[in-house]
């Protein structure tokens, strides 16, 4: 049973993991918390639900091809929709109050919610199965689905993929750059509004493919669906260290399994309760996260 909690943790928490980083990306920069970020992952699935019903028209019989599809069209709808966001709820508000952006991100959500809602309506979804189930049984009844193994391995290659992009090409490098000081980065001649679109397109991505893997893991999607799992990635951001983005990956998976565990060992009723527990101790005992630093205020 020990095992079997672990796989399926680690099958939420990469779900968790890629929603974390969005997060992550976006307060590293502007030391903003992207509450948008769940209905951007709601429209993700939204996006690919689309996918796999506009592939599997064109091109039938190629399952494993329509997840493939639904998850590269709903990163780069998504990855836009995050760019308009900043662009018309952010950036007017950048030298704004820090409680402007704040509730400027609270209205995006909600009308981002109610039309979606007002288009698709109220009742949920079926998200169709986007590619074939196979379950692998290994010793003391231990199971494993293709599916879930199609999940942990897409989200390790986009956290991957990420984490070469930061830390070996130049962009990436403006963008660490910017996170550590967003004026100096200016007059070095960085186009900072421009890395800041960039840090939206990228985490808006990652969470639209969050979406879609979460709609083919569940197999419905609702409009009011991103507001739980997008409160536990938050609190595997913050559990990691909130601005670091190998602590949003860390936090995640850890965040995931400890949910598994106690869905398995104390009770599912339990499980979304668990969550919030866990960020209400992290920020009582070590609000900086596992791999984040305490940082002294200059006077």
């Amino acid at each position: 049973m020990l095992i079997q909690q672990a796989i399926n943790g680690l099958t939420l928490g990469s779900i968790y993991a890629l929603v974390a980083l969005g997060y992550t990306l976006v307060y590293g920069i502007l030391l903003l918390i992207n509450f948008a970020h769940s209905e951007v992952f709601m429209v993700g699935a939204y996006i690919g639900l689309g996918a796999v019903l506009l592939f599997a028209g064109l091109l039938p019989g190629s399952p494993a091809a329509a997840a493939v599809f639904a998850l590269v069209f709903s990163m780069a709808a998504t990855g836009v929709l995050g760019v308009v966001i900043e662009a018309v709820a952010y950036r007017p508000l950048r030298s704004a109050p820090r409680l402007a952006p704040l509730i400027s991100a609270l209205g995006v959500s909600i009308f981002l919610q109610n039309i979606m809602m007002l288009l698709f309506g109220a009742e949920s979804k079926t998200f169709p199965d986007a590619m074939p189930v196979r379950v692998y049984t290994f010793a003391g009844g231990t199971t494993v689905s293709s599916l879930q193994l199609f999940i942990i391995l897409t989200s390790i290659f986009l956290m991957l993929a990420l984490n070469v992009f930061i830390r070996k090409t130049k962009l990436g490098k403006a963008m660490r750059a910017t996170s550590q000081d967003l004026e100096t980065s200016q007059l070095m001649g960085i186009n900072v509004s421009a890395i800041i679109s960039l840090t939206f397109f990228i985490g808006a991505g990652l969470g639209g493919a969050a979406g879609v893997l979460n709609g083919m893991y569940y197999g419905s999607i609702k409009y009011n669906m991103g507001f739980i799992p997008c409160i536990k990635a938050f609190t595997a951001a913050v559990l990691g260290g909130i601005g670091n983005v190998p602590g949003a990956m860390v936090g995640g998976f850890v965040l995931g399994i400890l949910e598994s565990l106690c869905a398995g060992y104390i009770s599912s009723v339990y499980k979304d309760v668990f969550a919030f527990v866990i960020l209400i101790l992290v920020l009582i005992f070590r609000p900086e996260g596992l791999f984040g630093t305490r940082s002294a205020d200059k006077v």
